[in-house]
């Protein structure tokens, strides 16, 4: 793809929630995240890449003590369907005995966040929470799959925008955004 390619895929594609709305989610996120875990010293996990635009802006509206990680699993490698989970980086802190908590950018039928659930757990985590910039509804998740806080949803579309790619671009665009169907 080139430049003139990504601006037409933007271009096309319908402003599904503007930064106003992306912003009050976050906002909102804070809020019960706090109301939850604001005297359990937590230790965030980052999931790259598409976490990293959600954790940036939630976590200055978390005012308590946390300890920050990141870790990088990923089934799409570029692509825009999903196979096995690859582990590309894992946390380097402890999760024994933690109160953990996973931002990600959205949820769509759990695989990926399943095998990091399933990874924390066998690391000896005490309590492990999951929040979500978004939620795509649809009837596909993995059963037993959820997150616990949820910013917005979405249709069952191909979303990007607010650290959700587009083959790899426009993770930067301030909103959400769906693909015109016939890109």
């Amino acid at each position: 793809m080139n430049g003139n390619d990504i601006r037409a895929v933007l271009d096309s594609a319908e402003l599904i929630h503007d930064e106003a709305a992306v912003e009050a989610a976050i906002d909102r996120l804070a809020e019960r995240i706090a109301n939850d875990l604001a005297d359990r010293m937590p230790l965030v996990l980052c999931v790259m890449i598409g976490g990293v635009v959600a954790a940036g802006r939630l976590l200055p509206k978390l005012g308590f003590p946390l300890q920050l990680d990141y870790l990088h699993a990923t089934r799409y490698r570029g692509g825009t369907s999903g196979g096995d989970l690859v582990w590309l980086a894992r946390p380097r802190a402890s999760l024994a005995d933690r109160n953990v908590l996973i931002i990600d950018d959205i949820l769509d039928e759990g695989y990926t966040l399943k095998g990091i659930l399933d990874a924390c757990w066998e690391q000896g985590a005490k309590d492990v929470r999951t929040a979500v910039l978004v939620r795509k509804q649809h009837d596909r998740c993995v059963p037993g799959v959820r997150a616990d806080y949820v910013g917005l949803e979405v249709d069952d579309r191909y979303v990007f925008g607010s650290g959700m790619d587009y083959k790899g671009y426009l993770r930067n665009a301030p909103g959400i955004y769906a693909a015109s169907e016939e890109k």
